[in-house]
């Protein structure tokens, strides 16, 4: 005869997926972060430099508002 013995409780279960859950959730969190710092980069990039001064920024000052965020 077999028996099945499942020492686990269902609290333990729901703090394993909670964990889970929060792993991946960090994960596509990073993944927004780092696509909406590409977008950006990428957007003041194709500014000219007369219109990075129209808005106060040089051409050097990209990759520091990008480190900011």
């Amino acid at each position: 005869m077999a028996a099945l013995d499942n020492t686990r409780s269902a609290g333990s279960v729901a703090l394993n997926g909670g964990r889970v859950a929060r792993f991946f959730a960090g994960i596509v969190a990073a993944v927004a972060a780092w696509n909406d710092a590409r977008v950006t980069r990428n957007a003041l990039a194709r500014l000219s430099d007369r219109e990075l001064d129209d808005i106060g920024l040089c051409r050097a000052d990209i990759d520091q508002i990008i480190a900011r965020r």
